[in-house]
Formats: C-alpha cells, structure tokens, sequence
C-alpha cells in the first residue's frame, strides 16, 4: 500500500510526498509534486499527495505500478469503485457503510486527471487523452456577467464522472448560531470587567465571520496585517507570504484590503493587550511582523497556530452542543457572503472583498441569495451586517 507522507527537507517547511509498499518514493508523483509545490499551498500539496497514493495503492493492488502509463478509462471507473467500496474490490453488491462522498471522489478524480495531464505535457505519457473528451460543438450557456470573467475557450471535459447531489445553496449560519459560537470561546465578565475565556479563539471566528476571510488567510496574518483605524476605519490586509512557519497560505497569492468595524477592532484591541502581557511573562519580544495568532498555553510557546488547533477547537464547540450540526470555519466565509448580498451589496463588490478570482463565482455560489427574500424575514441580517456595511467596498 502506498503512503501519503509528511517530510521537512533541508529548508525546513514540511511538505507531503508518497513512498509505495517498498516506503520508496514514487517517483512519477514525487515529480509532479515538486513542479507545484512552490505555487500550492501545503494543504493543497496534503490533498493531491493523498489522491495520488490512494491511486497508487489500487495499481499496486492490481499488480499495476508497472503500467501506470498505460491507464484508461476502465482503471479509473475501477479505481473509483475501488474507493467506494473500502479499497478492497472493484465491485460490490451493496455500497459500503463509510463510504467516500461524492465530493471527496470528485477531488480524487481531479488530482488524478491533473496529474496525467502534467504527465502528457512533459513526458508525452498518453494517459490523458484517453480520459478526455473533445471540447464541446456547442457553447454552453453563461451567466449574465460572463463577459467580466477572465477564463477564455472550452476546455475538455473528464470521460469518468461523478454524480453529485445538486446543492443550490452553500451552508451558512444564522446570526444567532454565530454570536454562540463566539461566545462559546469567549464572552465579557461584567463583574470581574475583564474577558472570560479564551479571546484569541473568539477573535478568530470573529474575524472569519466579519470579513468573509478563508481560515488559512487568517492563521498567516502579521500583528501588522491588522491596521487600526485611528479616527478612520480599521482594515486588514491579506497579505501572500509563502514562508509562514504554520503553511498557512493565501490563495492564488492575491492580495486584498478588507474594512472591519470599530467593535472588531476593539477586539483586536484587547487581545493584543493580553498577547503582550503573556509574551512579556515569558520573556519574549513580539514585534509587528509577528503571528497574531499563536499558542498561548501550549508549547511551543507564541508559535504561530496551525489549522489543526482550530478544528480542535470546532470539535470541542459542537461536544458542548454550541453551532448547527456538520459546521466549518468555511460556513462563516459563505454566511459573510451571503449577508452582504442580503443587504444590498453588488456583487463586484462582495466579489473583491471576499477575494474571488472572477465575479461569476460569486454569482454561482450565492445568485439564489436574490430570489430568498424570505430569508430576511428569518433572520435579521442588515441588522447584522450594519457593523461593517460601511467599510465593505475594500
């Protein structure tokens, strides 16, 4: 069986590589990984490194590694069944319990055709044109803003598909299901006037919530990304760096400006204050190029979080019954989105504030917000998005 292995090189930054039954590296994927991994990020490089393994682990099931060139369309409707059914068989009566999803056999699909179609640029290894079909005759129909995108032609489609249940609506969280998971971190002692709990975890969900911001934009922020307002409006700047110690990574490297609220920034505030005080306990200098968020209590001490904390921290949330079930830090991200369309934003302007490459995923994923106008009957949203209203067209 082959593996999806963690390695820190000489550099020192940890990346992912696959080694085979023989725990020797496989070397075609080694190669394909190391073409991309300065424009991945490391979660990105985890992912299609995982894909790979498990597609070398069913050629090694079938005695195959030897004509990985020589792929088709059957091996990889086998390959895909072969997930599906517990990396055991091809073919099985009943699915079994545990399998797969949908979602994560498209993303097994899709690193596997993108590998051999790196495979066919560089070593003219067949194997892509015979998963590929030709680009359509006809032009599909394309949204309204079509002509603000900047992806050009048709390209060719996948032969093997996965059928997916169609789902219209990304899942959100309601106002009061976010202001509980925020307070479940950490909510305000008027007695002891002070916070109780812990404001770096409410900080994080905040700003996730407030500015519609990816949770790997967030863990690689600077003490400087976060600009306060000083008598104007307080923003943060997404800045792309590829050396952050946590792999925390902006995605597509753009930049971006996003406006926030005076209550964020009072937040922001607070915690800096009491990121200072435990750094002056422990004899350590923070300086505006440091992590803003970091291990406070657990070693090693002021290292910037990785995103493995904050699922922890999600996991112990949902124990405590706080959040709908089945939530991510991503729900904030779409819940952001789709307030600003409630209240009226344009969408160009959710667009750039939440960083998609082109306006028409942002109408894709959240053009049924214009048609719900029962939602804001629901849930009180312009109220909730009035905090930042003001500053979102950063």
């Amino acid at each position: 069986m082959a593996y999806c292995l963690a390695v820190r090189p000489a550099s020192g930054e940890r990346t992912w590589t696959v080694v085979d039954a023989s725990y020797a590296t496989v070397g075609p994927v080694e190669e394909w990984l190391e073409a991309h991994r300065y424009l991945w990020s490391p979660n990105t490089v985890r992912g299609y490194a995982t894909s790979l393994a498990q597609w070398w682990s069913f050629l090694e099931q079938r005695d195959e590694t030897g004509q990985w060139t020589e792929a088709g369309v059957p091996a990889v409707t086998g390959f895909l069944s072969w997930l599906r059914n517990g990396r055991t068989v091809e073919h099985s009566l009943a699915v079994r319990g545990g399998a797969p999803s949908a979602e994560t056999l498209s993303a097994r699909l899709a690193a596997l055709i993108s590998f051999y179609q790196w495979q066919a640029v560089v070593h003219d290894v067949p194997v892509a044109g015979r998963l590929m079909r030709g680009r359509p005759s006809r032009a599909p129909s394309r949204g309204l803003l079509a002509h603000l995108d900047a992806r050009q032609g048709l390209a060719p489609s996948s032969l093997v598909k996965v059928r997916r249940r169609r789902r219209d609506r990304p899942p959100l969280l309601l106002p009061q299901e976010i202001q509980a998971i925020i307070d479940g971190c950490a909510s305000w002692d008027a007695a002891a006037d002070d916070w109780k709990g812990n404001l770096r975890d409410r900080l994080i969900f905040s700003m996730l919530a407030e500015t519609g911001m990816r949770l790997g934009e967030v863990l690689g922020m600077t003490i400087g990304d976060f600009v306060m307002g000083l008598g104007g409006t307080a923003y943060i700047e997404v800045v792309p760096r590829e050396d952050n110690a946590n792999g925390a990574r902006v995605k597509m490297m753009r930049p971006r400006r996003v406006h926030v609220s005076a209550d964020l920034e009072r937040l922001f505030a607070d915690y800096l204050t009491h990121l200072a005080c435990r750094a002056a306990s422990l004899g350590l200098e923070i300086t505006p190029g440091s992590p803003l968020l970091v291990n406070l209590d657990r070693p090693p001490l002021l290292a910037a979080m990785r995103e493995g904390t904050v699922r922890d921290k999600v996991t112990a949330l949902k124990k405590k019954g706080i959040g709908p079930a089945g939530w991510t830090p991503h729900w904030f991200r779409h819940s952001h989105a789709s307030a600003l369309l409630l209240a009226g934003t344009p969408e160009w302007v959710v667009s750039r504030r939440v960083g998609h490459a082109h306006v028409q995923t942002t109408i894709d994923l959240y053009g049924w917000v214009r048609e719900d106008e029962a939602l804001k009957a629901a849930a009180n949203w312009k109220t909730y998005t009035s905090a930042w209203r003001a500053g979102h067209d950063g």
